[in-house]
């Protein structure tokens, strides 16, 4: 539910705002983890304005690493 919501959403929403905006609810500490897994699979970064982005091309990812005007949290 989580990956395909950020998906959908990339870029949209900081990290509680799009806890609060899911489709249903669950616990933060829960979404937390999720929102971890993602980042260390290479699926979603989060920009230097904390907005979750859809990035599961790990070569962006890596060039997202070393900029830096942008930081994965």
């Amino acid at each position: 539910m989580v990956e395909d919501f950020v998906r959908e959403h990339s870029g949209e929403y900081k990290r509680k705002a799009l806890w609060k905006a899911l489709p249903r609810g669950m616990m933060y500490q829960t979404f937390r983890q999720i929102i971890e897994y993602l980042q260390e699979s290479a699926k979603v970064g989060i920009d230097a304005e904390g907005k979750v982005c859809w990035v599961h091309n790990p070569a962006l990812y890596r060039e997202y690493i070393g900029r830096d005007d942008l930081r994965i949290a």
